[in-house]
């Protein structure tokens, strides 16, 4: 059986990875490949899952623990992507919140099962407004905290993408690839759109030919990256929304009045958000809203069939607060929109921090 090519893509919170790889896909399938993605997340009932199998894609998710923690599940799910579809290419989408990718994915990966995939280089997606506030020092802490991981997975990248592209201009651009290039010197920069495509097509090219993967490892302190981890109150929640009696909702404002909600209640407590995102699927199709920035808009992608009288929704945040005020932030927001208008069937729902990060594999040098 040929090997399969691994494209890894990491970075933080909010970066834009699952519309990357979305658009990779696609580009991929023009090409003519057979395409497998593997996502991850601390909990299962992961957005990023049921919006990618939504859209047509072969899917499959770690669910529970980060790839590093779990990584013979990872194995799993690329080695049935590899049998069963004969993938070409698999795309990989770590959790938002894990760093040390090289250390305890791709080099386990390179020395041991270099017969069944060969590792692209791991490339870091990072939101423009994020990395602007951690390079110009205007977020600086004691280094420690969420902005201790995104400074981790910058390091141990070996290309950096600069993501939404088209929402900043040529100066701006330019002025943060000086700012990435003056902080990690030596690794290559791009700047890409994943809504427009502009740079995708040659990054691909260059993960499809590059021979090299994980040539950096960063120095991680687990304690200040569980701590960093543990900042975050995480929220998965799986529901189902039906109509009573014959009065259909506008679905795609329901999912924008609820996210709304969330966020003023966000915006009050001065909360910093990781991301948030909400999906509603019926009759093969989906509205999907996502929020990744406090200060920032609530993206709206999507509809639904106006007369679909029964919706899946599923609700993922990511929130610098208390998991238990997530929680009830979250149902608040849920009971406002919605009131007693709709029966609502509450089939998963959980609020919690994410364990400390115990690696199966770590690496001290590059394979």
């Amino acid at each position: 059986m040929k090997k399969v090519r691994l494209i890894l893509v990491g970075g933080f919170l909010g970066s834009g990875k699952t519309t990357l790889l979305f658009r990779a896909a696609r580009k991929l399938v023009a090409r003519g490949k057979r395409v497998g993605l593997v996502t991850n997340d601390q909990a299962p009932g992961n957005v990023d899952t049921r919006l990618l199998a939504q859209q047509g894609l072969d899917v499959r998710e770690v669910g529970g623990k980060c790839f590093c923690c779990d990584f013979p599940a990872l194995l799993r799910n690329a080695g049935k992507l590899r049998k069963e579809i004969k993938a070409d290419v698999i795309l990989l989408e770590p959790v938002g919140s894990c760093t040390d990718l090289s250390a305890t994915v791709l080099q386990p990966l390179k020395e041991h099962f270099r017969q069944e995939f060969i590792p692209s280089p791991l490339s870091v997606l990072v939101d423009p407004y994020r990395l602007r506030q951690v390079l110009s020092g205007k977020r600086r802490t004691t280094g420690r905290g969420p902005n201790y991981i995104f400074r981790k997975q910058l390091e141990e990248a070996d290309r950096i993408l600069i993501a939404k592209a088209d929402l900043i201009d040529r100066d701006e651009r330019k002025e943060l690839r000086r700012l990435v290039s003056g902080a990690f010197p030596g690794v290559p920069v791009r700047t890409i759109s994943a809504v427009t495509g502009a740079g995708v097509s040659g990054w691909l090219d260059e993960m499809l030919t590059s021979a090299t993967a994980g040539g950096r490892i960063a120095e991680v302190d687990y304690d200040v990256y569980a701590e960093g981890e543990a900042a975050l109150g995480w929220l998965n929640a799986d529901l189902s929304l039906a109509t009573r009696g014959c009065c259909v909702p506008d679905w795609r404002l329901l999912c924008l009045f609820v996210m709304r909600e969330m966020k003023q209640a966000f915006t009050k407590r001065r909360a910093a958000v990781g991301h948030v995102k909400t999906l509603l699927t019926a009759n093969g199709r989906f509205c999907a809203g996502n929020l990744t920035r406090l200060g920032g808009p609530i993206d709206l992608r999507g509809n639904l069939d106006g007369d679909a009288t029964r919706v899946r929704m599923t609700i993922n945040a990511r929130v610098e607060m208390e998991p238990k005020e997530l929680k009830e932030i979250a149902l608040k927001a849920l009971e406002s929109v919605i009131g007693s208008r709709l029966r609502v069937t509450v089939h998963k729902l959980r609020a919690f921090r994410p364990a400390r990060p115990r690696p199966l594999h770590r690496y001290a040098e590059p394979v």
